[in-house]
């Protein structure tokens, strides 16, 4: 297990877990969300290829509908 940060919440995974794996262990719909890995926003096309690694901090921004 490695720990990673995703939305400033230290959290352990999976050493090489997939950045999909550990949005889906968040349970988050993936329509409408951005993510971030070091500040790195991430296409969804890749996140199934981008490998987790301790430490990273990860950030996932629902976005949301107003003026």
């Amino acid at each position: 297990m490695i720990s990673i940060n995703v939305n400033n919440s230290i959290t352990q995974v999976t050493e090489h877990s997939s950045l999909a794996a550990v949005i889906a262990h968040f349970s988050v719909l993936t329509s409408g969300i951005a993510v971030a890995v070091n500040n790195t926003v991430i296409p969804k096309s890749y996140w199934e290829n981008i490998t987790v690694h301790a430490n990273d901090n990860i950030l996932i921004i629902q976005a949301t509908q107003g003026g």
